[in-house]
């Protein structure tokens, strides 16, 4: 387990974003501890980076305005963006070409992929729907290169008439968070300062839980399995962490339905990261810009991270519960050592590795 001591490491900065950086989120973990990093920004142009380093891979272009959420696939293959372009957009990884188009009608705040299909995905947004795109009825065309020329794919568009709707009428504000529990039959929306369940094979909504304040951060929290352990808190599942107001809340359970923990702080929370293996949570303070770190047990503070420049709107934690990231309104995004030793960049030792900064 980690220690509960502050460590103070020097942070990892990643620049390269022009505006605000209202998500991020990891991949799984692949084969020799491999995994990934994916950054939405309000500039249109979402990042995707090495995990343990944050070093940069390449930048999808292509949105014609802010992306809100970006989440890679199950098998890192694809990745998902939701944008106020009025479209959710699919990418190939490796290439970088755009594979999908998913038509709305508004702006689109949200995606989730379940934890073991990439080729579904759930959109939400200020339509106020819960829609599932079906990815695998149809496939990108590829067109051969000519005289040594790459070879060209042609995105799938996908209108909103060939999603599924899930909880039809059900939402009367905008969707801006999903979660795809363990159980890929039940998902879980953020809207206004309701979380509602929803059985997807019923498309019906199962159950609603109204909180303090409006959310601000859901996000389903899951190490890898190689690392799981039944001492982690939830017992080995993926706990859903949530943040509204003042208060921290915490929901496990193959259909993250089981309430754990709620804790009350002494300022508003921006975002909430767990740290399943390591008993502690990350809250991003609102108004401010630092982020605190919590015992799970007893919520006492034990570490301020201090750096960003602006609120902070998403803290993730990587599949091996080695690290975690902060993405802020200043238009960075920061990793923070989470083990002892040598780990990526970071050398080892009190004082951590010199700053590195990625472009």
């Amino acid at each position: 387990m980690a220690s509960d001591a502050p460590r103070q490491y020097v942070p990892l900065t990643c620049h390269g974003h022009s505006r605000p950086v209202p998500h991020l989120s990891f991949s799984p973990l692949e084969n020799d501890d491999v995994y990934y990093m994916i950054s939405a920004c309000k500039d249109g142009n979402p990042m995707l980076r090495d995990g343990q380093t944050g070093d940069w891979i390449g930048t999808f272009f292509g949105h014609k305005g802010a992306v809100w959420q970006a989440k890679l696939s199950p098998d890192a293959s694809t990745a998902a963006t939701a944008s106020a372009d009025f479209t959710a957009r699919v990418w190939d990884t490796h290439s970088g070409e755009l594979l999908y188009i998913l038509q709305h009608d508004h702006i689109v705040r949200a995606v989730a992929y379940p934890f073991d299909n990439s080729g579904m995905i759930a959109t939400g947004g200020f339509e106020k729907k819960l829609r599932i795109f079906d990815l695998q009825e149809q496939k990108p065309t590829t067109t051969p290169g000519v005289n040594g020329a790459d070879a060209t794919v042609t995105a799938v568009t996908i209108p909103t008439s060939m999603a599924f709707e899930i909880g039809e009428g059900t939402h009367t504000q905008p969707i801006k968070f999903i979660a795809w529990a363990i159980d890929p039959n039940v998902l879980v929306t953020a809207s206004g300062d309701t979380l509602r369940w929803f059985d997807v094979p019923s498309r019906s909504c199962i159950r609603a839980e109204k909180l303090d304040a409006e959310i601000k951060s859901c996000e389903l929290v899951s190490l890898a399995p190689s690392v799981v352990s039944p001492t982690d808190i939830g017992g080995g599942l993926p706990v859903l962490a949530v943040a509204a107001g003042k208060t921290v809340y915490f929901w496990g359970g193959p259909r993250a339905d089981q309430e754990l923990k709620r804790m009350t702080l002494p300022h508003g929370i921006a975002s909430v990261g767990l740290d399943l293996r390591g008993r502690k949570f990350v809250a991003g303070e609102e108004p401010g810009t630092w982020a605190r770190v919590y015992r799970w047990d007893d919520a006492s503070e034990i570490d301020v991270h201090k750096g960003h420049h602006g609120p902070i709107w998403s803290i993730a934690f990587s599949p091996d519960g080695n690290l975690y990231a902060t993405g802020s309104e200043d238009g960075t995004i920061k990793m923070w050592k989470n083990c002892e030793g040598f780990y990526g960049l970071w050398r080892g030792g009190a004082s951590g590795s010199a700053e590195r900064i990625t472009e």
